[in-house]
């Protein structure tokens, strides 16, 4: 995790959230310890001081249903010890559709014992309303349209598929 330094990251905060993975036999849960601004918006975390939207545990600040719907990502992310990806369709509460993705990064050594998570809500309707998008009183459920464990055979077959592609400019 010390290692982890990544160039421009003061602009990815706002969209970045930290976590410890506390382990008890076979179950985990997430400690939240860092969350950025856009998260707090796209969460309708806003009415929340700054200090109580960290050091608190995943499950508890989502609720049942939301931490239902998001868990397998994190245990994915845990169990191969690989990154995660997924992306869900939401609407907006002007009934745009938008998509929200999520990129969990595993830090540790024998065991994931961190995960940073970059969450990205894009449009290709343009400019969108980020408040309350998944938040518990959001104006849909998110429809999950992409989930899958990044491997490195993936990553290797991926790069050889791109880098035999033609691209003819006109």
């Amino acid at each position: 995790m010390d290692r982890f330094q990544p160039e421009d990251i003061a602009d990815e905060l706002p969209d970045m959230m930290g976590f410890v993975v506390e382990s008890c036999g076979e179950s985990f849960r997430f400690f939240i310890t860092q969350e950025g601004a856009r998260l707090t918006t796209t969460y309708g975390g806003e009415h929340l001081k700054p200090e109580q939207r960290i050091n608190r545990y995943l499950d508890e600040a989502l609720g049942p249903a939301r931490y239902a719907r998001v868990v397998p990502c994190y245990l994915a992310c845990v169990s191969h010890r690989r990154p995660t990806y997924s992306i869900s369709v939401v609407q907006d509460i002007d009934g745009k559709e938008v998509a929200f993705e999520r990129l969990l990064l595993p830090f540790g050594g024998d065991g994931v014992e961190h995960i940073i998570g970059s969450y990205k809500s894009i449009s290709i309707e343009g400019a969108f309303q980020a408040a309350n998008l998944m938040g518990a009183d959001a104006p849909c459920a998110p429809v999950p349209v992409i989930s899958t464990v990044i491997s490195l055979e993936t990553a290797r077959q991926s790069a050889i598929r791109a880098g035999d592609e033609v691209i003819e400019a006109g």
